[in-house]
């Protein structure tokens, strides 16, 4: 029996620990989190796949690592309306209203009709004080307005993808995690564009 050799990117995992942490004490770490927004688009685009998703993000490795190693997932068969086309489209709505909300709070900033707000709202809901991970700095407020913004939507969907790991599967977050979808949109488009 041989041993699976292990990849660099299998250990992406420990990137979402440090992001959160960067976050936690310096919220214009928060920017770094585009990273996880952009590289899966361009992977699709170029490469007509998730291979991304299924290889890379660290958010997945470590939904994985905690619900299969760490042994904190009940791993039972979530409900089939998660993985529904209508519930992943419809929070992939939801998500990116949620997203335009935050570029319109940063651009409120940037343009002098809005102040510089340091809280992190979780679940889209509640707002947490954050004072701590900012005190100013070369930026303009409305950079750490962003930074503020993107974690807020960078820790509350982990959450969501904790819950959900602990409740059902290892990476039922993935089923419908707003990127996967894009993604999956993105290669489905190009196969009906390659089969024409």
């Amino acid at each position: 029996m041989t041993n699976k050799k292990k990849h660099w990117y299998s250990y992406l995992w420990i990137w979402s620990i440090i992001y959160f942490s960067l976050g936690f004490f310096n919220i214009l770490f928060a920017w770094l989190g585009l990273i996880d927004f952009i590289l899966p688009l361009i992977f699709a685009i170029t490469g007509s796949n998730k291979w991304f998703c299924n290889n890379m993000c660290g958010r997945g490795q470590l939904f994985w690592i905690l619900g299969r190693k760490a042994g904190c997932s009940r791993k039972k068969p979530a409900p089939k309306w998660l993985s529904s086309k209508w519930f992943r489209y419809g929070f992939l709505t939801f998500f990116m209203t949620m997203f335009g909300t935050m570029i319109f709070q940063t651009y409120q900033v940037f343009a002098g009709a809005g102040t510089l707000r340091k809280t992190i709202k979780l679940f889209w809901t509640f707002m947490l004080p954050w004072k701590w991970a900012y005190s100013g700095s070369i930026f303009p407020d409305w950079v750490a307005q962003f930074g503020f913004g993107f974690y807020s939507l960078m820790l509350t969907s982990t959450l969501i993808g904790l819950i959900v790991m602990v409740l059902y599967r290892e990476r039922t977050w993935c089923t419908f995690c707003p990127m996967g979808t894009m993604t999956q949109g993105i290669c489905k488009i190009k196969e009906k564009g390659a089969s024409k």
